[in-house]
């Protein structure tokens, strides 16, 4: 049973919208960003969203590498001013801040070796081997011709390739990381997950909305998580969501 003790503030950071949600609290709020929203303008923006909730803690999932609870660099999105931001201080609570495909990862974990690959804008990754969560930065690795993964199987590769390449790619970077790392199961999330008609062999669909159950999760206590590993997968899906 989740500690109950802590009602959670929940912050998944995108370049379009920052999404909020709160123990307790059904819906989540939607706050526009982009290219000026700084770290400061984030954190008044949802302090004035939320300023009638009631939260003890905060977690954080980041656009971006995170170090022992720290963005390493600025978003590519978003505006300026997030590395050696003090979140603890400006929100007066204790915060934890993690890469935002790791938070979503975290949501959807049901135990074993599981690989997420987030499929949105760029490319988010993350592993999580027995409960232990290792975020991830495949999107840069080279991959074909002079060009990273993320150049493939981000929106960048899913415009200049068309949906049915763009796929194929999908599904052989899958099974080749699936392989080399040794995972049980592939979960793919992120926004353009929908544009897959089928789901490849060893995957599974993930869900945004997942980034919220994992921000509850990086308060749980040892005998939580060991409840997560004991958890068994759900099954894959014949088709992805919105296809064929």
């Amino acid at each position: 049973m989740r500690n109950q003790q802590k009602n959670i503030l929940v912050i998944d950071v995108g370049g379009t919208h920052i999404k909020v949600l709160a123990t307790g609290r059904k819906e989540p709020v939607k706050i526009p960003s982009g290219p000026k929203m700084t770290a400061n303008k984030m954190v008044k923006a949802v302090r004035e969203a939320t300023k009638d909730w009631n939260y003890s803690v905060v977690s954080i999932g980041y656009p971006g590498p995170v170090i022992h609870g720290r963005p390493l660099t600025e978003p590519n999105n978003l505006g300026g001013g997030w590395v050696g931001f003090d979140f603890r201080k400006a929100f007066g609570r204790p915060v934890k801040i993690v890469n935002d495909a790791a938070m979503q990862a975290l949501g959807i974990y049901r135990g074993g070796r599981m690989l997420f690959l987030g499929l949105g804008t760029g490319l988010g990754s993350a592993m999580i081997v027995d409960g232990v969560l290792a975020p991830m930065e495949v999107a840069h690795l080279p991959y074909k011709r002079g060009r990273t993964y993320e150049d493939y199987l981000g929106i960048r590769g899913l415009e200049r390739l068309g949906k049915k390449k763009w796929r194929r790619h999908v599904a052989y970077v899958a099974e080749e990381l699936k392989n080399v790392l040794e995972a049980e199961y592939v979960v793919l999330g992120g926004g353009n997950a929908k544009q897959l008609k089928t789901v490849p062999p060893g995957c599974r669909l993930g869900d945004n909305s997942a980034a919220f159950a994992g921000g509850y999760r990086l308060w749980d206590e040892a005998e939580e998580k060991a409840k997560w590993n004991r958890a068994p997968g759900p099954e894959a899906p014949k088709t992805a969501a919105g296809g064929k």
